[in-house]
């Protein structure tokens, strides 16, 4: 049977290493990628995930590769594998899921784009595991138990890593990557949408700093 490659594992423990915070990016403006990015970067993270939720995401992608080459640009809420390849094609550095498929496990197994794939079970986690998946996101966090949940993993699962996200707040990051089984936690807070439709890109970085400060 075929399982996760050394490669892979080492890229995404080095995009979890990056930054303890990845903002979790929707766009809703293709305009609005490269000076909230941009923002984001300027504030302390160096690592981005660009979400598929809207067609505004993958042409991002490619856009943030060209103009912020210092920092990780990955896709997140990838669903299937034709996304996957997609977001291949689109220059993705990792990719995330909200959930798993066999298929998709399988995919990333062989991508040159390594996969962080979304868990909110044990069973789940096993579908990874068994191939050689030892890191994953914990999605949605908070709904599924948050912090009781990942110190009830590291129990049986004490070589897994996990990257929260679903739930997580400024002032529940700390709490959650304070766990020796959590590397970096994903949030919307760093980029509010108050913030982001009025075009107020200082508030974005100062919302950054904060967070980071906080930690």
């Amino acid at each position: 049977m075929t399982t996760l490659s050394d490669f892979h594992r080492d890229r995404v423990r080095a995009v979890l290493s990056a930054s303890p915070l990845v903002p979790v990016i929707t766009l809703n403006h293709p305009d609005e990628a490269l000076p909230l990015c941009r923002a984001l970067v300027e504030g302390g993270v160096r690592v981005l995930e660009i979400t598929l939720r809207t067609p505004h995401g993958l042409p991002a992608i490619r856009q943030l590769r060209e103009a912020l080459p210092e920092v990780w640009v990955g896709a997140g809420t990838v669903t299937g594998v034709e996304q996957y390849r997609a977001v291949e094609a689109a220059g993705a550095q990792f990719v995330v899921t909200p959930g798993v498929t066999g298929a998709i496990l399988e995919f990333g197994l062989t991508s040159e784009v390594p996969l962080l794939p979304g868990i909110a079970t044990v069973s789940e986690l096993m579908m990874g595991y068994a191939l050689g998946y030892r890191e994953f996101k914990f999605f949605p966090a908070a709904v599924s138990g948050g912090i009781a949940a990942l110190n009830a993993f590291a129990g049986p699962f004490g070589d897994v890593t996990f990257c929260p996200t679903g739930g997580v707040r400024r002032n529940t990051a700390k709490d959650y990557l304070a766990l020796p089984n959590v590397a970096a936690v994903g949030g919307t807070w760093l980029t509010p949408k108050e913030a982001v439709a009025a075009k107020n890109w200082g508030a974005i970085t100062e919302e950054v700093r904060g967070s980071l400060q906080d930690l």
